[in-house]
């Protein structure tokens, strides 16, 4: 039955829970370094070098690298609890960090910086997909029993969380790069990981019991042998794939006009379009399904980011920036809000990751593409690159738009905003 909006639980029921602020803390300072690494790297790679295609190479390393082992991450953390995940994977990433910063200062050669990119990417701790799940946990979802009525809040509610980090990661470390050292943004990055992430570690009462899921009648199976989550990949390839670029080309851009400076503002503009948008889509009671605004935001994204390239001033690129920023967010929570209904309980950390990795692979792609071109050509060519993601991944989900329905009777489509909707076969 759907939810009207008198019954419809808020924000603030949900942060009244017992135990959310324990991990929403810790939690929020932890997932920093997927919004800040690779700005940080650019940055910092840009100005020991002098290459935006250097740069670009360096942090998609890293990039490639996250995307390849953060599903891997989420499957251990499903098997044998975050804890045993978290702990040695944010001591990893510190040093990872601190010698990639070291080696970039002490203009080591290019493989070098390759070499020290893998562990550094690798190890990125893969918090958001684990507060996900530790909502389901204090909120009491199992196998079984009636969903609470705020776990469609709470995925709300962590998709503005995503959008905010995405507002905040790329800002601060382009502030502390260009105004404080070029290492800045990377030292703070290791340091924000490390202290987060042992914090959140800590908090062992609200961290999900893997032995209930191992325990569970439900069977246990990859995330990635789901075809909706291969679709919904591919779509978060060409979120990457905007982010990648916008970072770069901003990047290039304001250099060329010799205002640095800049930079910071273009992108704190993108970013906060998003974060609106992405609080907007919170406070909706929706009465289109998640399948249908996810096309509906991918095609204004498309269109959004298909002028970039043509725009030579600081004003109109804002401006464009922010509508680019306004489409994103409705097509993440929508892809994420897609997973509940697709991937069983047991595999949806993994699931998570496997899209968490997707948009890192896209942005790795998109700042090695971005950077050589804004090299060779200039800053505006840079801007090709999230049209051209962005159309390849539209015409993959308009294509294949069938595979985001539930295949398993009695599953809901996946809860939206607030209602739930009735399950649509294949």
């Amino acid at each position: 039955m759907a939810s009207t909006v008198s019954d419809r639980p808020g924000y603030g029921q949900l942060l009244r829970t017992p135990g959310a602020w324990t991990f929403l803390l810790p939690g929020f300072a932890a997932r920093q370094p997927f919004a800040m690494l690779t700005i940080g790297i650019v940055l910092l790679v840009q100005h020991t070098t002098g290459s935006y295609g250097s740069a670009g190479a360096v942090a998609a390393v890293s990039g490639v690298s996250m995307a390849l082992f953060a599903p891997q991450s989420g499957k251990l953390a499903d098997r044998f609890g975050q804890r045993a995940v978290l702990l040695p994977g944010v001591l990893v990433h510190a040093v990872s960090v601190g010698a990639l910063t070291a080696l970039a200062l002490a203009d080591a050669p290019l493989w070098a910086l390759f070499l020290a990119a893998v562990p550094t990417g690798a190890s990125i701790p893969q918090i958001g997909p684990m507060v996900r799940a530790r909502w389901a946990a204090v909120l009491g979802a199992a196998p079984g029993r009636p969903a609470s009525p705020l776990m469609s809040t709470a995925a709300a509610f962590e998709s503005v969380t995503d959008e905010f980090t995405f507002v905040l990661g790329p800002v601060l470390t382009t502030a502390l790069c260009t105004g404080v050292h070029p290492a800045a943004g990377l030292i703070t990055e290791a340091a924000l990981t490390l202290i987060g992430g042992l914090l959140f570690a800590a908090q062992r009462s609200t961290q999900p019991d893997p032995r209930s899921a191992a325990n569970t009648a439900e069977p246990r199976v990859s995330a990635l042998s789901v075809p909706g989550v291969r679709v919904l990949a591919i779509a978060f390839l060409g979120i990457g794939a905007v982010f990648g670029g916008m970072q770069v080309s901003l990047t290039a851009f304001a250099q060329e006009i010799g205002h640095p400076g800049v930079n910071g503002m273009l992108y704190g503009v993108f970013a906060a379009g998003n974060m609106l948008a992405g609080i907007a889509c919170g406070a909706i009671v929706w009465k289109i399904s998640p399948r249908r605004r996810l096309i509906v935001g991918y095609l204004a994204l498309t269109l959004t980011a298909s002028g970039l390239w043509a725009v030579n001033s600081v004003p109109l690129l804002a401006g464009l920036g922010l509508l680019v920023g306004l489409s994103i967010a409705p097509a993440l929570i929508s892809g994420y809000t897609l997973v509940d209904a697709l991937v069983p309980a047991s595999a949806r950390t993994e699931a998570f990751t496997w899209l968490t990795g997707a948009v890192a692979l896209g942005q790795a792609a998109a700042v090695t593409v971005a950077g050589q071109l804004a090299d060779a050509h200039g800053a505006s060519t840079g801007f090709l690159v999230p049209l051209v993601g962005t159309v390849l991944a539209l015409v993959t989900l308009l294509a294949l738009r069938s595979r985001l329905n539930p295949s398993s009777a009695g599953r809901t489509v996946a809860r939206g905003i607030g209602h739930r909707e009735p399950v649509t076969v294949d």
